[in-house]
Parts: C-alpha cells; structure tokens; sequence
C-alpha cells in the first residue's frame, strides 16, 4: 500500500488493511521476530498490533511526504517491541505447569524445627554409650578411629554401638526411618 490511499469514513478500509498485510507483512514478521529473540508467536502479535496502529492511524497512511508507509510501520513495529520487552522485564517470569511439577519441594522451617524437637527427644531416650557414639559420628562427623580415640574403645565397639543407636530411633521415629538410614 502506498501513501495516498482511500481512506472511508477516517479509518482504513478492511480491503485496504489486507493489502498492507500482503506488502508489508513478511518483512515486519521478519524485524519482530529478530527482536523478540526467535519467539514467532509473541512477532505474530506484534505485527498484528502494529497493523492495529495502522487502522487506528490512517493520517500517517495517507501523507503524501513518503512513497511507502514501510518505514513508519517498521518504526512502530519496532516501537512496540521494545515497549513489550521492557514490560516483560519489569514483571517476574512467566512459569509454565511442566516447570512447577518438576520443581524441587523445601519444606520450610518449622517442619524442620519440629523434626529436630523429635530427633533430640529420641536421642534422649538411648543409653549413655550409645548417645556418646552417635553424637561424635553423625553430629560431631568424626570417623570411627576418631570416635574410638576419644571414648577409648575399639573401633568395632563404636561401630556396634552406632548401629544399635539408630536402630534404637527407627523405632521411636517411625516416621523418619527412611531418613536413618
């Protein structure tokens, strides 16, 4: 569509719009999709948008300064691009379903403070040996020589007695068993 066009009743007729679809449509999808970073469903609303401004617009469709109206579509496809960029960024990204479903689930403090409440209680409830064990193996992280040295054992005697101290808290934690393991 060139400048000068029939313009009915102020606006741009639909036949007139179509052309400018036919002749201009290819190159402003191919400018779009450039700015929107390949993304052909977000170019193929921008060009509709901007041939939106062109029916809301006809003044600018019917100036007679230009040959082609290419460039002040371009200009406002590019216009609008931007203006959707910038929009996209001031707002946190869109998060499709599939990403939720695989998102890792952290539960949150209060679960984990309550589990601790559990885990100290049963701790109390084991013999003086065994607690001395469990303590310096799976709180403290010593190694089993290290556990020995300290309490003044054999290492077998601090591996039978951490064993026997978390099988005694699978038994009063049910809930946590798999976590003892």
């Amino acid at each position: 569509m060139t400048a000068g066009s029939t313009l009915t009743n102020g606006t741009t007729a639909e036949h007139e719009l179509a052309a400018l679809q036919r002749e201009h449509g290819r190159p402003l999808f191919a400018l779009l999709l450039r700015l929107c970073d390949g993304d052909r469903q977000r170019a193929e609303d921008l060009v509709q948008e901007t041939l939106v401004r062109a029916w809301q617009h006809p003044e600018a469709l019917r100036a007679d300064d230009f040959d082609s109206v290419r460039p002040w579509l371009m200009t406002v496809a590019r216009r609008l691009a931007i203006d959707a960029r910038r929009a996209r960024q001031a707002r946190p990204p869109e998060v499709g379903d599939a990403v939720l479903e695989n998102a890792r689930v952290i539960s949150d403090h209060a679960e984990r403070a309550a589990a601790m409440l559990d885990v100290r209680q049963a701790v109390k409830t084991l013999t003086p040996q065994h607690r001395e064990v469990l303590v310096l193996v799976y709180f403290q992280g010593a190694s089993v020589a290290e556990a020995a040295a300290t309490l003044g054992v054999p290492p077998g005697t601090v591996k039978s007695r951490a064993y026997y101290a978390l099988r005694a808290l699978r038994r009063v934690l049910p809930g946590y068993a798999a976590d003892l393991r």
